[in-house]
């Protein structure tokens, strides 16, 4: 890495840093003034990172300003849609056309007159509302459709060319999927499984990189989110897998007394690395958000100016820091997901 990459990071990391503690020091202001009989409230950060790391149904930009995003209900008496403005941030409730509404932790429950959540209700209530995470992972999709296609296009017309522009940027990215994940882990039939793998890599890779933007969104910190890639993943393997793949599971080399222990074992860890992959991904990326945050956090718990610049400098560490753990957490999960895929295709040797 030279010494422009270096600047440019720290110079994003102190940017990032910037939108961060101003948000926390609006929460930390706000904290102050809802201080009952004059004493000061203490700053509590759980509130904060919470939100940071969280799904919403607004899109919190800086202090009291945010977007309000659709919400779409499907309730025991029929379908409901309105703003999440309705709510004001969750302070009032909406009464619709069905029942009466209030966010509740950012989870929408129904309420009575009195203002009560009536539980019995609201587990009858489904929520599929475009949320923060929901509009991040369409943004994703967009920037992948750009860059792929884009790139798709300039291939066509630079056929036998050096690459140039664009092309030029994501061609080493490109061939760096090929040549160290997807050739040396699946073998000769990698080729069938390069428009998987590089899908996997960029989306994962962009939604780390959009998560570190100041008022971005936490998507690959969400368990939902890792679940998901997790089973196209197991999808891929289990469907490309040949007979001996098969033949191994259900039918292994050992004396037929250990087959009630081996199938079972065999059975789990199809499930299990999949699920490696998941717990893998959200863990570290929602670790290096708590880590940051809790950090920031330090400078509105001690209120020192010794506090201050200690927080600061491993905050932009861990900033930069945070620069590579995305790529890394990229790599990792393609290269995982090839190597499970070039076990499933592996041709049997006698």
């Amino acid at each position: 890495m030279n010494s422009k990459k270096i600047k440019l990071g720290f110079f994003f990391a102190a940017f990032s840093m910037f939108f961060v503690v101003k948000a926390f020091a609006s929460q930390d202001s706000s904290g102050q003034q809802n201080a009952e009989n004059g004493k000061q409230e203490a700053f509590n950060p759980t509130p904060a990172i919470l939100e940071h790391i969280g799904d919403s149904h607004y899109w919190h930009l800086w202090n009291e300003t945010s977007i309000p995003l659709p919400i779409i209900l499907f309730t025991d008496q029929g379908l409901e849609t309105f703003s999440s403005i309705r709510f004001n941030r969750g302070r009032d409730a909406y009464e619709g056309k069905y029942h009466t509404y209030k966010l509740v932790e950012d989870k929408i429950k129904v309420v009575d007159k009195s203002g009560n959540v009536d539980k019995a209700t609201s587990k009858k209530i489904y929520d599929f509302s475009v949320t923060k995470n929901v509009i991040a992972l369409w943004v994703a999709c967009l920037l992948l459709m750009v860059i792929f296609f884009s790139v798709a296009a300039t291939y066509k017309k630079t056929v036998g060319k050096a690459p140039k522009g664009f092309q030029s940027l994501m061609e080493p990215v490109i061939v760096f999927v090929r040549d160290e994940i997807a050739r040396p882990n699946i073998g000769y039939k990698y080729q069938r499984y390069m428009p998987l793998l590089l899908t996997i890599f960029f989306f994962i890779w962009i939604n780390n990189m959009l998560g570190l933007i100041p008022a971005g969104a936490n998507t690959t910190g969400n368990v939902l989110v890792t679940f998901v890639l997790a089973t196209i993943v197991l999808i891929a393997v289990n469907v490309s897998a040949n007979k001996y793949y098969w033949k191994h599971i259900f039918f292994p080399d050992v004396p037929l007394w250990l087959y009630p222990i081996m199938i079972p074992v065999e059975l789990i860890g199809i499930i299990s690395r999949p699920f490696a992959l998941m717990i893998r991904l959200y863990a570290n990326i929602s670790a290096g958000h708590i880590i940051v945050l809790s950090l920031i956090s330090l400078i509105f718990i001690f209120k020192s100016f010794l506090v201050a610049p200690v927080s600061i400098a491993f905050v932009l560490f861990m900033y930069v820091l945070e620069l590579l753990v995305a790529f890394l957490q990229a790599f990792i999960f393609t290269m995982l997901t090839a190597l499970f895929i070039g076990t499933a295709v592996e041709e049997h040797h006698h």
